[in-house]
């Protein structure tokens, strides 16, 4: 039946506390990172992201005690990126508790950081997520974007995404910029067109608005959907999320434990 799609909300933070926004600006808070954590664990979430989205573009390091503490309340795998841009902090945010790391802008910026990470700690640690818009000019109608979304650089995305490939990581995270937060469906030629050529999982992210797009997402190659509004104010529930899929026939994971690494 395939490999098990894992579904992962997504803790966006800023200054300690979850926030979201909508095509990565307009940014309101929304609650204690560990009380998310929590309700996502017991909820049925078998990963959860914690993305730090101020610390690249400040050149901050990620807070290192919000790692820990919520690592130190769940019992499924946990992905942490944001301010990460060598191989000490990674080494950190992992002896934090973080299962995995995941860079954007500093893979962009230096290569051979991806390369020496999945060296240093193996493939199945390292995440490296592209941040993409339209943009015609590129052969895929993708572009890369650097600094949480705000520097375009010329780079067509699904090129990008054959390169991080063959470095070897195991999770590919594109978002799409225009459909970041605006709940009008996963952006699916991307997630498609980057599926068709690499070997990693590819995660869905950026624009879940109903329980359809989740299996749209499946439908385009996705195998981790990641989603953050719908479920932090409530829209959908991963419960009835898991319900919906396995109705769909869609392979999901029965039990937080099942082989963490995927």
């Amino acid at each position: 039946m395939g490999k098990p799609v894992r579904i992962m909300p997504c803790l966006d933070m800023q200054e300690g506390r979850v926030v979201k926004g909508v095509h990565f600006v307009n940014i309101r808070d929304v609650a204690d990172p560990v009380e998310c954590a929590i309700t996502y664990c017991k909820e049925g979430a078998d990963e959860i992201a914690l993305l730090d989205i101020i610390a690249t573009i400040k050149g901050k390091k990620i807070l290192l005690d919000v790692v820990k503490n919520v690592a130190g309340v769940i019992d499924i795998p946990l992905t942490v990126g944001g301010g990460i841009s060598d191989i000490k902090t990674a080494e950190e945010v992992i002896e934090a508790g973080a299962d995995r790391i995941s860079i954007a802008s500093a893979a962009f910026k230096n290569p051979q950081l991806v390369k020496d990470l999945v060296k240093q700690f193996g493939s199945e640690k390292i995440t490296v997520a592209i941040d993409v818009d339209h943009n015609i000019k590129m052969p895929s109608g993708y572009e890369v974007y650097v600094d949480g979304g705000r520097t375009p650089t010329g780079k067509d995305a699904v090129e990008w995404a054959k390169e991080i490939d063959n470095y070897g990581v195991s999770v590919i995270l594109p978002t799409s910029k225009r459909a970041d937060g605006a709940r009008v469906g996963y952006d699916l030629p991307i997630i498609r067109a980057i599926k068709n050529v690499v070997s990693a999982d590819v995660v869905a992210s950026g624009g879940a608005g109903n329980i359809d797009d989740f299996y749209d997402a499946v439908e385009a190659g996705a195998t981790i959907l990641l989603a953050a509004s719908v479920f932090h104010f409530g829209i959908i529930s991963i419960p009835a999320l898991k319900s919906y899929l396995k109705s769909k026939r869609v392979p999901i994971i029965e039990k937080n434990r099942d082989n963490p690494a995927g």
